[in-house]
């Protein structure tokens, strides 16, 4: 039981070290792109091809002052951040290891419980800033998180019925022959375009609306609070990818072949920012209400009907 216990440790900590080096690599992946997509090179200065280039943002990020604003409250304002990057690093455990108990078979359930945590955590610190501007964008990201967040559920909800499983491990049995893309590709559109939504990605990053909210609720943060953020974020977009990955492209995760797709789906990310301007906010509800929702629900009852009627010819 104690040796079960050390390697359960063991295991979550190399996968929130790769996590943390992957987000480092992955921000300089997506400045690299969006230097190419608008015909510049991205940072080059730093190292060879400017590799290290991450540590030194980290490094510089990390030795600066923090901000503390005088009519903020203060332990609210210091810990929403943390809270932030503990529960997306928290959501890596869905990851269907199928080693040391990591595996659950609920996973998809505690998915959930987690993006909806982080809501919390977003609107907290929009709120303890005491200040307008990050109240304004903080209650923006809240709702459209809270919005999204419906359509992305029942999306994931339709595959689970398909699958008859919580277990995240089971994506992977059930794609040996066929991937869920070719059966259902408007869903993998819905799933993707939700999942940019869940992260506050262009085209819907109304959470940073740099023009009318400066930057959105993390407006007053800076140093420390406004890396954990950031990393936060990035964190959430690798998941994303990851998730997409499991249950629409095949999900065999223990080949190499698993996490080039997954690079290509952040590729994906990073290749929406540098082509696509931001929505409209009425927009941007107008299509998780009145076209996402619509969407999973049918694809929900379709499947649920497909269900219905094979169980009644076994």
């Amino acid at each position: 039981m104690f040796y079960d216990m050390i390697m359960l440790i063991i295991n979550f900590v190399l996968l929130i070290i790769c996590v943390l080096i992957s987000v480092a690599f992955l921000t300089l992946l997506e400045r690299k792109v969006l230097g190419y997509v608008q015909v510049r090179k991205g940072p080059n200065k730093v190292g060879f091809l400017g590799i290290p280039q991450p540590f030194s943002d980290a490094i510089k990020l990390i030795c600066k002052e923090q901000p503390v604003p005088i009519l903020s409250n203060y332990l609210l304002y210091y810990f929403s951040p943390v809270f932030n990057l503990m529960i997306s690093l928290f959501i890596w455990m869905v990851f269907p290891y199928l080693t040391y108990m990591c595996s659950f078979s609920y996973g998809f359930l505690f998915f959930l419980c987690c993006t909806g945590m982080s809501v919390y955590t977003i609107m907290i610190a929009g709120w303890s800033s005491n200040s307008n501007y990050s109240l304004l964008g903080s209650l923006r990201s809240v709702a459209q998180t809270i919005s999204y967040e419906v359509s992305l559920a029942l999306i994931l909800l339709s595959l689970i019925m398909l699958i008859d499983s919580f277990n995240m491990s089971n994506f992977m049995i059930y794609q040996f022959y066929c991937w869920f893309l070719v059966i259902c590709f408007p869903l993998f559109l819905a799933c993707f375009a939700s999942c940019l939504a869940e992260t506050n990605r262009t085209p819907f990053d109304f959470a940073e609306g740099e023009s009318e909210l400066v930057s959105g609720f993390n407006v007053e943060y800076g140093a420390g609070g406004f890396t954990l953020i950031f990393l936060a974020e990035y964190t959430s977009i690798i998941f994303m990818s990851m998730l997409l990955t499991l249950t629409f492209l095949g999900g065999d995760f223990y080949s190499f072949l698993f996490f080039i797709k997954l690079g290509f789906v952040s590729f994906m990310f990073i290749w929406v920012r540098g082509t696509l301007p931001r929505f409209r906010y009425d927009k941007l509800m107008y299509l998780a209400w009145k076209s996402f929702l619509p969407l999973s629900l049918n694809f929900l009852i379709f499947f649920i009907g497909l269900k219905i009627l094979l169980i009644s010819f076994i």
